[in-house]
């Protein structure tokens, strides 16, 4: 059991987003340049992410980031998640301080190591804000932020928190969300749950993503307890020419159309709105399902800062500050479960 006078660091762990346009190119080309998302040799994933970056940082990214006044929001938002974690845990710990650190652009591990170590934290517990766990995001970001940790000399201990994807906060805030937007449908309606897509042979790995992503969708539809209620997964974003999980959004709303029923998209693999929900949903998909005639279309806003949410991550912390024993919420087939990290 922590000394709850002790200085604690909590880090949350997201994507990160270019905070100018100067900054998609070098941005996209961190991304690609991680092994877990291009498992290629370092020269050949170099001059993949070299290329992709070039080419969607003056193209699609572009453009979408463009609509966002070009740069990404995902840094404000998760920066009001972080303050509203430490209101809330800063009641039974005084001396904790929540972090932000960024996988892809600032800001990164590095600096952020430096600061925690400047703070001089007692203990350290990481928090992804992935609620599925995925070897291309939560493990990426631990991977990398151990490596950073060794090299800077920070030896405190650290707690990890692999994935949350039934927490009883998340399913409820996101239940509600749906619910309240459920009830503005003016017709037959749909909810789509649609979650960032992986190739498929990462999932053939090991990964536990898909399950994961399923399974909280479940949750949430158990949660809210609608008799009948008309829902399916599916899977945006993709990029490249491999072959990934689906079906895909647009499948969905192919679907919606020959059905004739209305869509609520909601994004529940994420927790704080940037280009994928506020461009890619709100802008893409809308235009989309207008365009193959679906008769109604509305995007679920993510938990960001429901109290529900953040009561749920602050159970997380204080789990893992009292010393709770981490249960592992994957089958066993999944061997790249996160409660290995």
């Amino acid at each position: 059991m922590t000394d709850k006078n002790q200085k604690i660091a909590v880090v949350l762990m997201n994507l990160g987003g270019p905070l100018q346009e100067a900054d998609i190119k070098p941005f996209l080309f961190n991304f690609f340049m991680d092994k877990n998302i291009i498992g290629a040799p370092l020269p050949i994933r170099w001059l993949l992410a070299k290329w992709i970056s070039l080419s969607r940082g003056r193209g699609a990214a572009k453009t979408s980031y463009a609509a966002l006044g070009g740069k990404s929001p995902l840094l404000d938002n998760t920066r009001a998640q972080a303050a509203a974690l430490e209101t809330f845990l800063q009641k039974s710990w005084p001396a904790l301080k929540v972090f932000v650190t960024m996988r892809y652009w600032h800001p990164m591990s590095p600096e952020v190591v430096r600061a925690v170590k400047d703070f001089g934290a007692a203990r350290v517990v990481l928090l992804p804000l992935y609620p599925q766990f995925s070897t291309t995001t939560s493990f990426s970001s631990i991977q990398n932020w151990q490596r950073e940790t060794k090299a800077a000399g920070l030896d405190t201990p650290t707690d990890k928190i692999c994935c949350y994807p039934y927490q009883a906060g998340f399913i409820s805030a996101s239940a509600e969300l749906i619910r309240q937007k459920l009830a503005e449908a003016p017709v037959k309606t749909r909810v789509l749950f649609s979650a960032h897509g992986l190739p498929e042979k990462i999932v053939a790995g090991g990964d536990p993503y898909q399950h994961q992503c399923e399974q909280t969708a479940q949750k949430i539809v158990d949660a809210l307890a609608i008799e009948g209620l008309d829902w399916q997964i599916c899977y945006q974003s993709r990029v490249g020419p491999l072959k990934w999980i689906g079906p895909s959004t647009e499948e969905a709303l192919d679907k919606a159309a020959a059905d004739g029923v209305g869509v609520l998209v909601y994004p529940h693999a994420f927790v704080n709105e940037h280009v994928e929900t506020l461009v890619e949903i709100e802008e893409e998909y809308r235009e989309y399902a207008h365009e193959k005639g679906v008769p109604y279309f509305a995007r679920v806003p993510t938990v960001a800062t429901h109290p529900d949410f953040i009561a749920g991550l602050a159970v997380l912390v204080e789990d893992r500050l009292a010393g709770t024993e981490w249960q592992r919420v994957c089958p066993a087939s999944f061997k790249r479960c996160g409660c290995a990290l």
